[in-house]
C-alpha cells in the first residue's frame, strides 16, 4: 500500500519549493530602461523583452523623449504585458509632438495610435503629466536596490542619465550621484556609437554635449551596442504576420514599418542586457574605454589600466539573430493573448477596441 506523505515531509517540500522560487526570484536581474519610444517601433518590441523575461525584474521605465504620446505608448505596452503599475519617468516640458519621417519618407507615425487605443495601466490617456520626474525615479528605484544589483539600459538619448549622473543626495539617499551609480548599477548597457569610431545618431541628434558628459564621466562599467550591430538583424515581420491580432507591438509594426522588418538595435541591446554574453555576444575589445567629443563622434581608445568598458559584436550570424528575437517577440505576444497559454503565469488576458480585426 502507497501511504501519503506524512505532514512532516509535506512542510519540508513545500519549503524546498518555497526556496526554489525565492532564490529564482532573487536571480532575476534588476534592470531600468531608458527610452524614447517615438520614431522606430524598434523600441516598443524592445520594451516588449524587458517586460516579459522571466529573468527580469523590471523596476522603472523612463522615457527620453520630449513627446506625451512616447510616455502613454510605453504605459499602454507595459499594460498590456502585465504591468500596469510599473513606474513611469518623463523628460519635461512634455509636448504634443508627433513623430514624422522627413528623412525617408517611408515610416509611419504609431506613438500616438498604440498611446490612445491601448490606453492603460499607470498613465491612460490624457495623464502623461502624473509621470514622475526621470531623476528622480532613478535615484528612488536605485536606493531601494541592492548594491551592485541595477542594470540600465539605454536606448536614445542621455539627457535623463546626465540629471542623475548630476544629481545631488535628496530624500531618497545620502549619496550624490556619482557615489549613487557606483554603488548600486552593475552595468550601464548604451545603445548608440559607431565602433571602433564614428558619428551616431544617438549620439549627437539630441543633445551631444550631454552625452559625452555621461560617456566620458559615468564611474562604472559600461556596454556599448553600436549602430552597426543590430543594422543587418531584421526582426518584426514574424511578429506581424503569425502574432496575435491584438498585440500593441505588433501594431507598432503595421503602422511603423507597414509590416516590415526592422533593424533590432534596441531588442539586441535588451537582448544582451538580459542574457549577457551568452552564445549570441562577445566583446569586440579586452582593453580601452570611450571617449566622445562634444558633437557627439566617438571613439574607442586603447588603455591597458581601463578594462570594464567593452563594445559588443556577434557571434552567430545576422539571421540566427533575428529569428531568435522573433520567436521571444512571438511567444510574449500568444501568451498576453491566450489565457490558456498563460494558465499559471501572471499574464491577462486583454483586449484593445482599436484597431480593426484586419490588422
Amino acid at each position: 500500500m502507497i501511504r501519503p506523505p506524512s505532514p512532516h515531509a509535506m512542510i519540508t517540500t513545500v519549503a524546498l519549493v518555497a526556496a526554489l522560487l525565492f532564490q529564482t526570484v532573487a536571480a532575476r536581474k534588476n534592470l531600468i530602461l531608458d527610452t524614447d519610444i517615438f520614431r522606430n517601433c524598434d523600441d516598443a518590441a524592445a520594451l516588449l523583452l524587458a517586460a516579459t523575461s522571466p529573468d527580469v525584474k523590471l523596476l522603472a521605465v523612463n522615457l527620453n523623449s520630449h513627446s506625451t504620446y512616447s510616455v502613454l505608448a510605453a504605459s499602454a505596452i507595459l499594460s498590456h504585458y502585465d504591468h500596469p503599475h510599473t513606474p513611469i519617468g518623463a523628460r519635461r516640458p512634455l509636448t504634443n509632438d508627433s513623430f514624422f519621417d522627413a528623412h525617408h519618407f517611408s515610416l509611419g507615425e504609431f506613438a500616438s495610435k498604440i498611446a490612445r487605443h491601448w490606453s492603460a495601466g499607470s498613465l491612460p490617456w490624457g495623464e502623461a503629466h502624473k509621470a514622475h520626474d526621470p531623476v528622480a525615479l532613478y535615484r528612488q528605484a536605485l536606493a531601494a536596490s541592492e548594491d551592485g544589483s541595477v542594470s540600465i539600459v539605454s536606448l536614445a538619448f542621455l539627457h535623463n542619465l546626465a540629471g542623475l549622473l548630476d544629481s545631488p543626495a535628496d530624500a531618497h539617499s545620502d549619496l550624490p550621484g556619482p557615489d549613487l551609480i557606483a554603488a548600486k548599477v552593475s552595468e550601464l548597457v548604451v545603445m548608440g556609437g559607431r565602433y571602433p569610431s564614428g558619428h551616431e545618431f544617438n549620439f549627437y541628434a539630441d543633445d551631444p554635449a550631454t552625452t559625452a558628459h555621461v560617456i566620458n564621466n559615468w564611474p562604472g562599467r559600461m556596454v556599448f551596442s553600436g549602430a552597426d550591430l543590430g543594422q543587418s538583424v531584421m526582426s518584426g515581420d514574424r511578429l506581424v504576420a503569425e502574432g496575435p491580432p491584438g498585440d500593441p507591438v505588433r501594431a507598432a509594426y503595421i503602422y511603423c514599418a507597414h509590416g516590415d522588418p526592422r533593424p533590432s538595435w534596441d531588442p539586441i541591446t535588451v537582448l544582451y542586457a538580459i542574457r549577457g554574453l551568452s552564445d549570441i555576444f562577445e566583446y569586440a575589445n579586452r582593453r580601452g574605454y570611450n571617449h566622445v567629443e562634444p558633437d557627439g563622434s566617438n571613439a574607442w581608445v586603447d588603455d591597458e589600466n581601463v578594462r570594464n568598458q567593452h563594445w559588443l559584436r556577434l557571434k552567430l550570424g545576422n539571421d540566427t539573430v533575428a529569428a531568435e528575437l522573433d520567436r521571444l517577440y512571438l511567444e510574449a505576444a500568444w501568451i498576453a493573448d491566450n489565457p490558456l497559454v498563460g494558465a499559471g503565469l501572471s499574464w491577462r488576458h486583454h483586449r484593445p477596441i482599436f484597431p480593426k480585426p484586419d490588422l
